[in-house]
């Protein structure tokens, strides 16, 4: 039974590795022998609680964990590659997927549970609710007044530019389907995005693919601040952090709000079991406080006191960005922002 498990293990790694940019991997073993197949933007350490939960009430059930970046798994799904489960916290993309024929119906008593706006046509089901907010290192910001809305870090960056010059980090939209998504959200929401990316792109940024890079970088010393950054990692990082090397700063003018998603592909093989999953996701996306979870629950207890505060919806408007011409314009006006050198 093991090698058979391992011969599978290898297939669908070699598989994965042919067409996919994998960033971590993991299979944890069942007694039986079916495989749960997931591709998941989520970081391992991040998530591997929710697998393990889910398990130990299926110790039969193996489950082959791929991590990969939201892009990587938005062309994953689209070229039908074999996976049972995608989680994805590029609400965009997602939603692109489930429009396009990519993923198929799962109807439950916990799915209906959901708020409308936490839901698609049985297609797409939202667990969490995650702000993005900006996370500073402590040790840079000595003796400077943080910044509570956009204008004051523009006013911030601008008068210490010294200070800052090429310590900002955040995500290349070109490539990370989380900051395309937050950038364009950003940009529709609040006048003063371009008008901070301006100011950071005379800085020399640091661009990032991922929100955990970027919050080491951050707590390591080498960026001033990470803007837009997934709360729940800089949450999950703070919690590590004993020496009070990083703090985070919710924006209180506007808050990026993302709903992590998960649907099942079109051509799952175990559409059950991934249902089954989706369902204790939206149980615990449901629940009143966060508890010892690592990923907050979609009430997002005390986000509500940010003014601004509201999740992106799932629906249409979130392909506007989507469409080529659209993309290729904003992808040109940021790129002009943002990449002054």
């Amino acid at each position: 039974m093991r090698h058979a498990c391992l011969a599978l293990v290898l297939s669908i790694l070699a598989t994965c590795a042919a067409a996919l940019e994998i960033e971590d991997h993991r299979f944890f073993e069942g007694t039986g022998e079916r495989v749960l197949r997931i591709v998941s933007t989520a970081d391992l350490e991040v998530f591997e609680p929710y697998l393990l939960a889910f398990q130990s009430s299926r110790p039969a059930l193996s489950i082959d964990y791929t991590v990969v970046s939201s892009a990587e798994l938005y062309r994953a799904i689209r070229g039908n590659a074999a996976f049972d489960l995608a989680v994805s916290s590029a609400m965009d993309l997602q939603f692109q997927l489930a429009n396009d024929g990519f993923a198929r119906t799962h109807q439950s008593d916990a799915a209906r549970a959901l708020p409308d706006w936490a839901r698609w046509r049985d297609l797409i089901f939202a667990f969490t609710a995650e702000p993005a907010v900006m996370v500073l290192s402590t040790r840079r910001f000595e003796g400077l007044a943080l910044p509570e809305t956009r204008q004051d870090l523009i006013a911030l960056l601008r008068q210490n530019q010294d200070r800052f010059e090429n310590t900002v980090g955040t995500y290349d939209v070109r490539e990370s389907g989380l900051g395309y998504l937050f950038a364009t959200q950003e940009a529709r929401s609040t006048d003063a995005y371009w008008r901070l990316s301006e100011v950071m792109g005379r800085l020399n940024p640091k661009l990032y693919c991922c929100s955990g890079q970027m919050i080491d970088e951050v707590a390591e010393g080498r960026l001033a601040f990470a803007y837009n950054v997934l709360g729940s990692y800089a949450a999950e990082r703070l919690a590590r952090d004993s020496g009070g090397q990083i703090q985070i700063v919710a924006m209180q003018d506007f808050a990026n709000v993302i709903l992590r998603t998960a649907l099942i592909p079109a051509n799952a093989t175990e559409p059950a079991a991934a249902g089954a999953l989706i369902d204790m996701l939206v149980t615990l996306g449901l629940r009143d406080d966060r508890g010892d979870w690592p990923l907050p629950p979609l009430n997002q207890t005390g986000a509500a006191d940010v003014a601004g505060f509201g999740p992106i919806r799932l629906g249409p408007a979130l392909m506007v960005y989507l469409d080529p011409l659209n993309r290729r314009t904003f992808l040109t006006e940021w790129q002009n922002a943002m990449v002054q050198r």
